[in-house]
């Protein structure tokens, strides 16, 4: 396995397992449809009918020799109203993955009100949240009368070719922060030899940043955790919307996503307001890095793996006002998105799984204590897409949180709407769905015109 995927076996805690949870709604879907759907095209990606394993000193991928699809498979036949919907949804995501096989399951609930509800639970050591979706995309056409026409991917050595492209990435790197070879490159001409120097400088100055950054104050956030999960979905609303008031504020969707959660936080971290004036709080917001990887590193076209980075994105809990927020939320991810640190982010969490059982506490603890809640953005398809011939109505997932981070927050943007979900630690959050209400309660306080 490649470090950036076997890390998340490593860095997973049992009150905090590493798993990505997606839910779509398909109208008329049935059982035997969903049941060919797998058969046919999921398992055409061979990493599905891997299992993990460890073989000292490494994780490997180890094809199961008793895969069957009905091992995958739960089929609920439950007349779900929305209330039974989501309470269902959170006792799936507290069911742990048997380890004896793939760690990926599907359930289906052909009859729950407003369509059929599909669920899947899995690992992250398989893929990221934009992977995952971007094999939706693959097998769920544009059409109900069309076929996916090219899907798949067999499971194929990586590991030696990953290995060297990194080392010649970080050899390139070290040796633009290596006074000896900054002196070097003077002689290549005096333009290489300033941006050498700038490059080494840039990463040095950057890495000292991403480390001592301030850990979150202490809060109602960052209870010890109890392992037990439960999750919420918001109702759809219109994208155009999101659009609007981004453009108004001159702003970016992102940055009124951002808001809106740090708006819901602020009431939950059990401080005064003079506390508040000094509290540092941070979401974890992963960022895709393929387009910045060095060939050989970054995974191919439609490959199931994690490529991404984290930015830890400063909330302004102490904002008194929507726009506030807003403002000072756009002032941050400016700076974030032109910095290193998604990539050295990504960098040290892939070497957890090299790393001795002891050494790994620190690395995560490097990294969580720095965020009290993670905020993943993912877009789906502009246009409604079908499964097995069926419309999918909503898309939604959940993201894992790792170390002592108890909450999660997940955005999807498909067919002109966009969701809001949460996931939570009971003793984080006792009632998930007050949260999303102030999530688009403060929605409602931006201008769009």
């Amino acid at each position: 396995m490649l470090p950036s995927d076997s890390a998340w076996l490593a860095l997973e805690r049992p009150e905090n397992p590493m798993t990505i949870t997606i839910m779509l709604r398909v109208d008329g879907l049935t059982a035997g449809r969903l049941r060919e759907f797998l058969s046919v095209y999921w398992v055409a990606w061979e990493r599905f009918l891997c299992r993990p394993v460890w073989k000292a000193p490494a994780w490997y991928w180890q094809k199961d020799p008793t895969f069957s699809v009905a091992h995958h498979l739960d089929v609920v036949i439950d007349r779900f109203d929305q209330a039974q919907l989501q309470d269902w949804v959170s006792d799936r995501l507290n069911e742990p993955l048997p380890l004896y096989r793939p760690a990926w399951k599907f359930w289906l609930a052909p009859n729950a009100e407003g369509g059929a509800a599909v669920l899947l639970r899995l690992h992250h050591c398989y893929a990221d949240g934009l992977s995952l979706l971007g094999i939706f995309a693959r097998l769920c056409p544009a059409s109900p009368r069309q076929y996916p026409a090219v899907y798949g991917a067999p499971e194929l050595p990586r590991l030696g070719r990953w290995v060297e492209s990194a080392q010649q990435w970080l050899g390139s790197v070290a040796s633009q922060a290596t006074p000896a070879n900054q002196g070097a490159a003077s002689s290549a001409g005096p333009g290489f030899a300033e941006r050498a120097v700038q490059s080494g400088a840039r990463l040095v100055h950057e890495l000292s940043e991403f480390l001592v950054t301030q850990e979150d104050t202490h809060s109602d956030l960052k209870r010890p955790l109890l392992g037990r999960r439960r999750c919420r979905w918001s109702i759809p609303v219109p994208l155009d919307r999101f659009r609007a008031i981004a453009s108004t504020t001159n702003t970016t969707i992102n940055d009124v996503l951002l808001a809106c959660v740090a708006a819901a936080i602020r009431p939950r971290l059990g401080m005064t307001p003079e506390q508040l004036d000094d509290a540092v709080m941070h979401a974890a917001v992963p960022v895709d890095i393929r387009s910045r990887m060095p060939e050989g590193m970054a995974p191919d076209q439609d490959e199931p793996g994690n490529c991404f980075g984290t930015v830890f994105v400063p909330l302004p809990v102490d904002g008194e006002s929507a726009l506030e927020r807003l403002f000072r939320i756009k002032h941050e991810t400016r700076q974030l998105k032109k910095s290193w640190q998604p990539g050295i982010a990504w960098g040290l969490t892939a070497c957890a799984s090299l790393l001795p059982e002891v050494g790994r506490r620190p690395l995560a603890d490097l990294f969580f204590r720095k965020a009290s809640a993670v905020v993943s953005n993912v877009p789906g398809t502009a246009e409604t897409r079908y499964l097995a011939g069926c419309a999918i109505t909503e898309q939604m997932f959940w993201v894992p949180q790792a170390g002592d981070i108890g909450l999660g927050v997940s955005i999807v943007s498909y067919a002109g709407q966009v969701q809001f979900g949460v996931v939570a630690d009971e003793a984080i959050l006792a009632n998930p769905q007050d949260f999303l209400d102030d999530c688009l309660l403060e929605l409602e306080q931006f201008p769009d015109r």
